[in-house]
C-alpha cells in the first residue's frame, strides 16, 4: 500500500510511557522504561521500542533483554501483521483501539496487547497480558503521551518528563473503587463491530452504590448502538475481583490501576472487559476517569468492541 493506514496514522510519532510490570497475582515488580516508534517508508512498516527494565523482582531474567525491539508489520487496518524477528502475529484495529495477540521470542510470553488512543489523540492506554500456553504469568500497563520534536524541543522534554513522573507515582496504585460514596461513571463510547465498522455510539454508565468497603451494588446500562442493562454486587478481595448477580456473574484480576474482567450478561451476551482508572493516586481515594473497553460476545462469537471515557459523578 502507498499510504499507511488510518490506525498507522493515530500513531504516528513517538510514544513514552513508564509501563509497570506485574506478576501473576497483580503484585507490581517494576517499570519498563519505554519509547516507542513506527515508521512508514515505501510501503513498509517497521516497529521500534527501545527502553529498559527497572526491577522486575523474580520476573527480571526472563523480561530484561540486551537489545532493543524492532519487528516488521503489515500495515492495514483489517488486519495488521507481525513479521518478526521479535514479535510473530496479528492485531485488528476498532477506530483508536487495537486489540493484537502475538508471540515474543525474547520475552518467551504469549501477549494480548489492548492499545486505546484516547480522544485527545495524544494518550494512550497500553496493556500487555503474558501468557505462557493458557496461563497468565504477568502483565505490563501504563500510559503513554506523544511527542513529534521531543528530540530538539525543551518544551517537550519537561512535558515528558512529568508525565514519566506521574506514571511512576501512579503505576503501582491499586485499581479501586468509590467505597463510601454513591455516584455514577458516565460517557459516550464508540462502537465498532466485529467487522470493524463503525456501528455508533453508546451511552453508558457504571452507577455505584457502596454496601461495605469490600461490596458495592453496581448497576451498568448500556444505550444506544448497544443496549443493555444489568446489576450485580461487586466484590474486591485484594487483587481479586468478582460480579456475583444476580443479572452478572464473573470475575477479574487488577493488575494496578487496570481491571481484567469476564462478565456474563444472562443469555448470550459476556463481556470481556478491561477498564483503567487514569488518574487514580496513592493514597486512600478512588480514581475519577476510567478508560474502557468491552469486547462484547454473543455466545462465542465477537459481536462488537466499545471503547472510550467515562468520568465520575457524585450523587
Amino acid at each position: 500500500m502507498s499510504e499507511p493506514s488510518e490506525w498507522q496514522k493515530r500513531i504516528a510519532g513517538e510514544w513514552h510511557g513508564r509501563p509497570s510490570l506485574f506478576d501473576a497475582t497483580g503484585t507490581w515488580c517494576g517499570f519498563e522504561e519505554i519509547r516507542r516508534s513506527s515508521v512508514f517508508d515505501d510501503g513498509v512498516t517497521t516497529y521500534y521500542m527501545d527502553g529498559g527494565l527497572i526491577g522486575g523482582g523474580p520476573l527480571a531474567g526472563q523480561f530484561r533483554l540486551g537489545a532493543p525491539f524492532a519487528f516488521g508489520v503489515v500495515d492495514s487496518d483489517a488486519d495488521r501483521v507481525y513479521t518478526g524477528p521479535d514479535f510473530f502475529g496479528t492485531g485488528q484495529p476498532y477506530g483508536s483501539f487495537v486489540d493484537s495477540h502475538y508471540y515474543g521470542p525474547g520475552w518467551q510470553v504469549d501477549l494480548n496487547t489492548w492499545n486505546q488512543v484516547l480522544p485527545d489523540g495524544q494518550t494512550q492506554v497500553y496493556s500487555s497480558v503474558l501468557y505462557q500456553g493458557w496461563s497468565v504469568v504477568g502483565c505490563f500497563n501504563g500510559l503513554y503521551t506523544r511527542t513529534t520534536d521531543h528530540a530538539d524541543n525543551p518544551q517537550t522534554q519537561s512535558r515528558v518528563t512529568q508525565f514519566l513522573d506521574a506514571e511512576t507515582r501512579r503505576g503501582p496504585v491499586p485499581f479501586i473503587m468509590p467505597t463510601k460514596h454513591s455516584g455514577r461513571f458516565h460517557g459516550a463510547c464508540e462502537v465498532w463491530g466485529a467487522d470493524q465498522k463503525l456501528r455508533g455510539t453508546a451511552d453508558v454508565e457504571i452507577a455505584l452504590e457502596p454496601i461495605d468497603l469490600l461490596h458495592t451494588r453496581r448497576t451498568m446500562t448500556f444505550t444506544g448502538a448497544f443496549e443493555h442493562t444489568a446489576q450485580a454486587v461487586a466484590r474486591r478481595d485484594g487483587n481479586r475481583h468478582f460480579v456475583e448477580g444476580p443479572q452478572a456473574w464473573g470475575n477479574g484480576i487488577g493488575f494496578g490501576r487496570a481491571v481484567f474482567g469476564s462478565l456474563h450478561l444472562l443469555g448470550t451476551t459476556k463481556l470481556k472487559t478491561r477498564e483503567y482508572a487514569l488518574d487514580a493516586e496513592p493514597g486512600m481515594s478512588a480514581g475519577g476517569r476510567l478508560a474502557v473497553v468491552y469486547e462484547i460476545s454473543d455466545g462465542n462469537r465477537l459481536d462488537a468492541v466499545l471503547h472510550g471515557v467515562l468520568e465520575w459523578e457524585p450523587a
